[in-house]
């Protein structure tokens, strides 16, 4: 799907494929140490293929993910989105989200925690979670985005929210 973020640059969102291995290695590549190590909590520098058999060959009902690429360069990946249902509580998933360097502040983020959020109500998921560093304002605004009823809970360095889809912001 075309779809424009706020300041009119196109971008395409699209459900996540098993053949998008590659669009995952090359989008952490152009992110920071900083903007890793605040989406994984730790520094990464590479996927192993199981990781990205992982996070590209998913279900689409437990385990979602949308990619948010360049309409004029559709082989750039720009974000990337995804939320896995908790096996223990089925009503729940955690989301991540995690966006280029050069497209941070611009909007795309709100744009797949919607995305996210839509999707999960149409699988009857009622609650989001994350886990983040305390300090990552815009994690953290993001959850504000996709929900007005936050819980949580804060562990030293990491926060843990959960976001009541029932209070859609």
């Amino acid at each position: 799907m075309l779809t424009r973020l706020p300041d009119n640059s196109p971008l395409i969102l699209r459900p996540i494929r098993p053949e998008d291995k590659g669009l995952l290695v090359h989008g952490l590549a152009r992110m920071s140490p900083a903007s890793r190590h605040a989406r994984f909590l730790a520094p990464k520098q590479r996927f192993t293929l199981s990781e990205l058999r992982y996070l590209t060959e998913v279900d689409g009902v437990d385990h979602v993910a949308y990619v948010a690429l360049r309409a004029d360069a559709p082989r750039e990946l720009v974000a990337v989105g995804r939320m896995v249902r908790h096996k223990d509580e089925p009503a729940a998933a955690e989301i991540a989200i995690a966006v280029c360097d050069s497209w941070q502040r611009r909007g795309v983020g709100a744009l797949l925690g919607d995305v996210l959020a839509t999707a999960a109500r149409d699988r009857e998921i009622r609650w989001l979670t994350a886990t983040m560093n305390a300090g990552n304002v815009a994690a953290h605004r993001l959850f504000n985005h996709v929900s007005t009823q936050l819980h949580e809970r804060h562990d030293g360095a990491v926060d843990e929210l959960r976001a009541d889809l029932a209070f859609a912001a």
